[in-house]
């Protein structure tokens, strides 16, 4: 079937529709081949491909998404939920979708949640009526009707940097449980037995998993478990800074600090050093994400890096194995993560 397009461009001064029948006649074939041409189908000579994309370029016309889509029922847009742009690591996991995305000619729509139920609610609804093929979603997880009902309508999606563990979805996360292993083994190492945890909301799968790596290296190292140095929260500089605020007005024992993620633990580095105390000499710390900012600050972040490119490229990936209709079964890929020593 042809593809119906029209553009407009600006000749002699007058406005003149661009269609693909031009397009066909400059490039001296007929309407099917500069469709099959310019809809990258395999079965057309490469040469005979090059010359009609150089010249559909040349002559300004684009597609017509719109009678693409009601000819194939596929917008070829994804819609992407994002817990907080905000968050320099949220960066380069939409880079991710967008490099793998752009690999299959699909494009992405993208809306913000700051972390909030009824906003992600909002932003599915949003990008449902916009006809998207299908949804990546880093959901806020304090709640999962929004989650249910995508399910029970039959929506392709794909979890993002969560997991539900009693629901059946497609998912792509990291290893939370190695995560917080290693980065309280490290602190471990270095000669702590009072470390703190300031960790996000535990509705939050991450949030869960790295308290449960915590819990299970001092478990190794026989230290007992002190919840008094376990503090649970938002997840942003603002309130690692009053996390470690309150820890150290109360005069708490700890000797180190493992942060749920990089931007806490920026404000963990802030309220240390208000109270005069020096990092890692006084207080050693451990954050999470590894964003591009750790290694710039002095001293220098040690983390736990989380493959961010990846998480974004395999969400992708599994999202449109989903939409193409060739899985039925739900399937969860746990990517790995590694703990990157530096000055803390």
């Amino acid at each position: 079937m042809i593809t119906l397009s029209v553009t407009l461009t600006e000749i002699g001064g007058n406005m003149k529709y661009i269609t693909l029948k031009m397009v066909a006649e400059s490039a001296g074939v007929s309407v099917n081949t500069a469709s099959r041409a310019i809809n990258n189908k395999q079965d057309i000579n490469l040469e005979t491909k090059k010359r009609v994309l150089r010249i559909a370029k040349e002559l300004g016309y684009i597609r017509n998404a719109a009678a693409v889509a009601l000819r194939t029922r596929k917008t070829r847009t994804i819609g992407v939920v994002i817990a907080d742009n905000r968050n320099p690591f949220y960066a380069e996991v939409l880079n991710g979708m967008e490099v793998a995305a752009r690999e299959k000619n699909y494009h992405i729509i993208l809306a913000n949640t700051q972390r909030d139920y009824k906003k992600e609610e909002e932003a599915i609804n949003l990008l449902l009526a916009k006809r998207v093929d299908g949804l990546l979603i880093t959901p806020v997880q304090d709640r999962d009707d929004d989650i249910k009902k995508l399910i029970e309508a039959n929506i392709p999606f794909v979890v993002v940097g969560r997991d539900f563990e009693n629901i059946e979805v497609d998912a792509v996360y990291n290893d939370e449980v190695k995560g917080g292993f290693l980065a309280t083994e490290y602190l471990i190492k270095k000669g702590n037995k009072r470390i703190a945890l300031i960790d996000g909301f535990l509705y939050k799968s991450p949030a869960k998993g790295r308290l449960e790596g915590y819990k299970k290296a001092l478990n190794k190292y026989r230290i007992s478990l002190d919840v008094s140095i376990i503090s649970v929260g938002d997840i942003n500089i603002e309130d690692g800074y009053e996390r470690t605020k309150q820890m150290l007005e109360k005069n708490l024992d700890f000797t180190a600090i493992f942060a749920y993620n990089d931007m806490m633990a920026f404000g963990v580095m802030q309220a240390i050093r208000e109270k005069g105390l020096r990092i890692p000499e006084d207080i050693g710390l451990v954050g999470y994400d590894d964003i591009p900012f750790s290694s710039l600050i002095s001293p220098s972040l040690t983390t736990i890096r989380l493959k961010k490119q990846d998480l974004g490229m395999e969400s992708l990936k599994l999202l449109l194995s989903r939409i193409s209709g060739n899985r039925k079964k739900a399937k969860k890929i746990m990517l790995d993560v590694e703990l990157i020593t530096r000055e803390t």
